[in-house]
């Protein structure tokens, strides 16, 4: 097992040069109705039903290195060609390297975009002044993937040490300091409710929860008969 937060500095390591930060891939998707995607390398996580791979398990051999200028030019113009207002990170963690997120954002302010930072929230939850800094953006909104429904979860799902804590103090300081966010949950062991009580307990109510449907790409397959997984999580993934 891993430490989430050592992880994110080695691999910040790789990933940030500078101003710069490496992204494999820039596209136009369905998600939110309609998202220009850049598609970042790097992650403080491993989980199991990962489809990112190579850009999270080999983020030294994937991708190249982008200033955050180049980002945004690219997602503006990737979203005006297919008429969209959305703009998003995908494919890893994009709080590891904090200096070139807030510079992104600071670029996004000036357009009519709406920029969805999708995270696990370690880095968020690890330190509140992150989450000040984010509040201070007009056009953020950020979606917190939770790796489970409990710390149980959590390390099965990701192998790691620790991280769920993180993860809902991201929430509870995203709600402290009015930022707009939204959690996202996977579950596999049944324990929804659990997890239900947990964010109302802090403000969260039920229906803003999205709940992922996880897709059993190639790489996932395999990696669950590595671990001799694949049967008994066969029923939580979609076609």
């Amino acid at each position: 097992m891993y430490d989430p937060l050592e992880l994110s500095k080695q691999t910040e390591k790789i990933v940030v040069n500078g101003r710069a930060k490496k992204y494999h891939r820039f596209r136009f998707t369905r998600f939110y109705g309609g998202s220009a995607t850049a598609d970042s390398v790097g992650c403080n996580l491993r989980c199991i039903f990962c489809w990112s791979d190579r850009a999270v398990r080999l983020p030294n051999k994937v991708g190249r290195f982008y200033n955050p200028e180049d980002i945004v030019d690219k997602l503006v113009e990737l979203a005006d060609l297919n008429r969209c207002n959305i703009v998003r990170i995908s494919g890893a963690e994009p709080t590891i390297g904090r200096s070139h997120l807030l510079a992104l954002l600071d670029l996004v302010e000036s357009y009519d975009k709406i920029f969805i930072l999708e995270t696990n929230g370690i880095l968020l939850g690890a330190d509140r002044s992150y989450v000040e800094e984010l509040s201070g953006y007009s056009r953020l909104h950020v979606r917190v993937s939770l790796k489970g429904c409990c710390e149980e979860e959590f390390r099965f799902l990701t192998r790691a040490k620790e991280g769920f804590s993180y993860q809902m103090r991201s929430l509870e300081y995203l709600r402290d300091y009015g930022v707009s966010f939204h959690p996202s949950v996977v579950s596999t062991m049944g324990k929804e409710m659990y997890l239900i009580e947990r964010l109302r307990e802090i403000g969260i109510r039920e229906h803003s929860i999205e709940w992922e449907s996880l897709k059993l790409y190639p790489p996932v397959k395999e990696r669950l008969k590595r671990l001799n997984l694949l049967d008994r999580l066969s029923g939580v993934f979609v076609d």
